[in-house]
């Protein structure tokens, strides 16, 4: 089954798309929710495109929202419908980029992914899972899903900024050292920073980190603040 991502797009600022952001919200809500990160990070990214993809399901917790594969624990499905919504989903989203590329005429190396939540669950599995490196994987307040898998499933190592809450009342904190350890441990350059007093949310202190992870990985001249974990 093919199920065609419907997005929305910002910029470039300056007209000329030299690289793409594309971010992968959370569940049960929509890609509008990440792409008003747009307003901030355009000026200093002003050859940026940023686009921002609804998940492909209805969510079954919110109505209004979608979701990239259900979650057992919060809307009652089974173990085996979210291990089966999570691989059509990640065929989605892999057509999806392929799309982005080449609508953008740009290749991998230019594109990041910037994900939030669920989002994050998706861009960590589907990322080293592409023949070539994403320019780097934003990983705000999610999970690395399966690590178990991942050395020997990975094909690609883009570098990894993982950022979350240390208040996080949805995905416990816990889940940014597990999956930095995993990570590394699967040869990733892995940067990580804390957000103090944050909750499951992207903070100010944490976008402007993750502003100067893009800047430094797309080679715009400037460095990564946070130290590689």
């Amino acid at each position: 089954m093919t199920r065609q991502l419907q997005y929305d797009r910002r910029g470039p600022q300056s007209g000329t798309a030299k690289q793409v952001v594309v971010f992968l919200h959370g569940y049960g809500a929509n890609g509008a929710d990440l792409l008003g990160l747009a307003d901030p990070l355009g000026p200093h990214m002003p050859d940026t495109a940023f686009v921002a993809p609804d998940a492909p399901e209805p969510s079954a917790a919110n109505p209004m929202g979608f979701q990239w594969f259900p979650i057992p624990w919060l809307d009652g499905s089974s173990e085996k419908d979210a291990a089966a919504s999570m691989a059509q989903a990640v065929d989605d989203l892999n057509r999806f980029l392929d799309k982005v590329l080449a609508d953008e005429g740009l290749t991998p190396d230019r594109m990041i992914l910037f994900g939030f939540s669920q989002g994050t669950m998706m861009s960590l599995h589907v990322a080293p899972r592409r023949p070539d490196p994403v320019a780097g994987i934003v990983a705000f307040s999610g999970r690395l899903l399966e690590p178990d898998r991942l050395e020997s499933e990975v094909v690609s190592r883009p570098p990894v900024l993982l950022v979350h809450g240390d208040r996080d009342e949805i995905v416990p904190p816990a889940s940014l050292p597990a999956a930095a350890d995993a990570l590394s441990k699967a040869g990733f350059e892995v940067y990580a920073h804390v957000m103090e007093g944050a909750g499951h949310e992207i903070a100010p202190d944490g976008l402007s980190v993750a502003l100067s992870f893009m800047r430094d990985k797309l080679g715009l001249g400037q460095k990564s603040p946070a130290n590689p974990g």
